[in-house]
């Protein structure tokens, strides 16, 4: 069965880009894409998704905050940051909110694809140059 996935970012090239090449893995399937925080948690709750690549910094809600709201709601999800934020506050903050993962949007494709299938096996993914922040 396929890993259902949510993205959240509020940039569209890259929702769209993520889209498309996580489709070409027949184990992960993308049931939606919110564009802010406050529609990544409506998504949340409604499509029920495996896991959610969450971006940190987006409009209305931030990552952090839109992590700490749908962490208190569906304690089971599973999340990992995809961000371009490398600094400790950003890191122990997302962790702090029920994150499971972190990963730098200059990652390989591979890395996040592999991180995803971590996260979905009850697993934490934190990618190795952050792991001392952790």
């Amino acid at each position: 069965m396929a890993i259902r996935v949510l993205l959240a970012d509020d940039h569209e090239i890259l929702r769209d880009g993520l889209s498309a090449l996580l489709g070409r893995d027949k184990d992960i399937h993308v049931v939606g894409a919110a564009s802010n925080g406050l529609e990544a948690c409506e998504l949340a709750k409604s499509l029920n998704p495996d896991v959610i690549v969450m971006d940190v910094s987006m409009p209305i809600l931030n990552g952090i905050e839109a992590t700490q709201k749908i962490m208190s709601e569906m304690p089971d999800m599973k999340i990992i940051a995809l961000t371009m934020h490398r600094e400790k506050f950003y890191v122990n903050g997302i962790k702090a909110s029920g994150a499971k993962g972190y990963l730098l949007k200059d990652c390989a494709f591979d890395q996040l694809r592999n991180a995803i299938h971590t996260i979905a096996n009850g697993d934490e993914y934190f990618e190795n140059s952050l792991a001392v922040k952790v």
